[in-house]
């Protein structure tokens, strides 16, 4: 099943976004997964435009960060988003404005909820931004819920690829 986007709510101040997947993997598997946004996150929503820059520590206080190499000198870097919430294999929280968001005054806070379901789990993302947006949050609101949909969808596939589901027969 394709990942399921919806603008929850949006107006001139922000907005909640909510996707969800179900995924043929278990939640540890997942859990551990997202601390490798370089194996699932798409180059195209990143600043250097390459997926192999991206780091995220699995711990609270830990960085969603980014490298930004340099063809000369020293490489820069941007912090997307910091945990304030881990909890393995269930809940990831973390409080950062994402992409163009993090121009404009704005805080954001992105939750992964990780449930069991039939044959593996059921990911969640929610993440709700509030702040000054030039342009309000309801014009940037479908835009930033196709591309965290789009994300999602890419952590399905990263984690179903080739990985033992609760109950089936190992790989061979």
């Amino acid at each position: 099943m394709p990942a399921q986007a919806e603008v929850r709510s949006a107006s001139d101040i922000g907005f909640a976004v909510e996707s969800s997947v179900d995924v043929a993997a278990d939640a540890a598997h997942i859990y551990a997964l997202l601390g490798s946004p370089q194996r699932w996150w798409k180059g195209a929503h990143s600043y250097s435009g390459n997926a192999a820059n991206l780091s995220l520590q699995l711990r609270a206080g830990g960085c969603f960060c980014e490298t930004l190499p340099q063809a000369h000198g020293e490489a820069g870097g941007v912090e997307h988003a910091r945990i304030i919430y881990a909890l393995p294999g269930k809940h990831l929280r973390l409080s950062g404005a994402l992409g163009p968001l993090q121009a404009e005054a704005v805080t954001g806070t992105l939750n992964f909820d990780i449930t069991p379901h039939a044959r593996g789990a059921r990911v969640t993302l929610t993440y709700v931004a509030g702040g000054y947006l030039r342009g309000g949050g309801a014009a940037i609101a479908p835009a930033v819920d196709k591309v965290l949909g789009e994300q999602l969808e890419s952590l399905k596939h990263a984690a179903e690829a080739g990985k033992r589901v609760r109950g089936s027969p190992p790989a061979r």
